[in-house]
């Protein structure tokens, strides 16, 4: 367990020992052995494969196991497949009893839940549409559960704040647990039926498929983060500065399109836009990017080249779309002041509106070679100076809406600045970056 903070370790025994009182009753309820048995190991097997193969989880079976056992008896379902489940990083014991853990408290919640509000009458009556309703409580209570968990987890072990971390994670979740969850339900009424656990299996079979269909999607998805980082990394080696800024920006600049109201795909495409933004200096010589002194007229001139250069260099990377536009373009000002074409206001794409406004708020509020970074406040009360002449006015509402309501806490998974640069002070050690 090196490495794990005591608060997180404390989290995990938390989990555990809240797991083992939600199993001692099994000594004091019916239990129908044969069926928890089938479904550990239904759970078991599948886990390894979905872990394996499609870096997922087992879902279905667990909530399955929700709206047919008794609340103990299903916190048993997951146990042996999440004890000896594939495990990739290190410490593997503890993981695995976290994901013992908070699997039980999940799947027992949920099982109150789908109880308490008569799921197993409506199940044996085969009323399938009085069924959903105790089945779409036992999910939300599910989802819950795991989110908190998971949150609690990141909000100890990383410093994240609970609060945003908690409501990304039960976003994201839903929908696919959603998705578990009918397919659980229809496993539970057909096992309940007088055909039997036997045709209930069968539902696994639409579940694998769907499984497969969003590996694909998922591997289609690391390519792009391989293509992106491999990108990132090429002008990290060159200027040392967008070590982190590439980050940053993209951090900031999905944090207005979201204040904004964008659907999450275009979000996704504009952290894409805000990472890549200064991909372009590759093409820049090295020694203007690491000049410390004001730059001449000339080595202006080549160093506004870069976003021309990002633009080509971008320009076979179907996935990007609109970031494109973004990367060539986020220079640009409101009053026609900026490079490289000069555009004036609605003429410059609303993507690069929105990256300009993050570029800028993270250069005045990092080190730089010629320059300190400034408090946050200062630099937001810079953009709202400059907002309707250099910048577009609601994306700086937008940046500063959504600072004053979450703060600035970026993460950044840079490597260290490398040792020719003075070592820059992250988000977390600078006492401004909160409001």
């Amino acid at each position: 367990m090196q490495g794990v903070p005591v608060r997180a370790r404390v989290h995990v025994a938390c989990a555990a020992l809240g797991a083992l009182v939600c199993l001692a009753p099994l000594t004091t309820v019916r239990t129908p052995w044969w069926t928890v048995g089938l479904l550990a190991a239904l759970y078991a097997g599948g886990e390894q494969i979905a872990r394996r193969r499609f870096a997922g989880t087992f879902s279905t079976v667990l909530l399955a196991g929700a709206f047919l056992l008794p609340p103990p008896a299903a916190a048993l379902v997951p146990l042996p497949g999440a004890l000896f489940s594939h495990v990739e990083q290190g410490p593997v014991l503890l993981r695995r009893i976290w994901r013992a853990a908070q699997s039980s408290l999940a799947v027992w919640a949920a099982a109150r839940a789908h109880g308490a509000l008569g799921g197993p009458d409506a199940m044996l009556g085969a009323a399938l549409p009085y069924a959903l309703l105790p089945a779409g409580a036992a999910v939300l209570v599910f989802c819950a559960v795991l989110v908190l968990l998971d949150g609690g987890m990141l909000a100890l072990a990383e410093g994240l704040p609970l609060r945003r971390v908690c409501r990304g994670l039960f976003v994201r979740s839903l929908a696919p647990l959603a998705v578990h969850g009918l397919a659980g339900l229809m496993t539970a009424v057909l096992w309940r039926s007088p055909y039997g656990p036997v045709s209930a299996l069968l539902v696994l079979f639409p579940v694998g498929v769907s499984w497969w269909v969003f590996a694909q999607y998922h591997r289609e998805r690391a390519a792009h983060r391989a293509t992106i980082r491999a990108l990132v990394q090429a002008v990290d080696i060159k200027d040392g500065y967008t070590r982190g800024h590439s980050e940053r920006v993209g951090q900031a600049s999905m944090m207005i399109a979201r204040e904004l109201g964008m659907d999450e795909g275009r979000i996704e495409v504009l952290r894409f836009a805000g990472i890549l933004h200064d991909v372009g200096k590759l093409g820049v010589p090295t020694r203007l990017l690491r000049k410390d002194g004001p730059l001449t007229p000339e080595e202006r001139r080549v160093i506004e080249l870069h976003p021309e250069y990002g633009h080509e260099i971008t320009r076979g990377i179907s996935f990007l779309g609109e970031a494109r536009s973004a990367i060539l373009h986020h220079h640009e000002r409101i009053d026609g002041s900026g490079y490289p074409y000069g555009l004036v206001g609605r003429q410059i794409p609303e993507s690069a509106r929105v990256v300009a406004v993050a570029d800028a708020f993270d250069a005045m509020t990092s080190n730089r070679s010629y320059s300190r970074a400034r408090p946050v406040d200062t630099a937001l009360e810079e953009l709202r100076r400059c907002a309707g002449t250099h910048f577009d006015p609601r994306m700086v509402t937008a940046l500063v809406r959504v600072i004053d309501r979450d703060g600035w806490h970026p993460v950044v998974t840079a490597d260290e600045p490398s040792p020719a640069l003075p070592p820059q002070p992250s988000a977390r050690q600078r006492p401004e970056v909160r409001r």
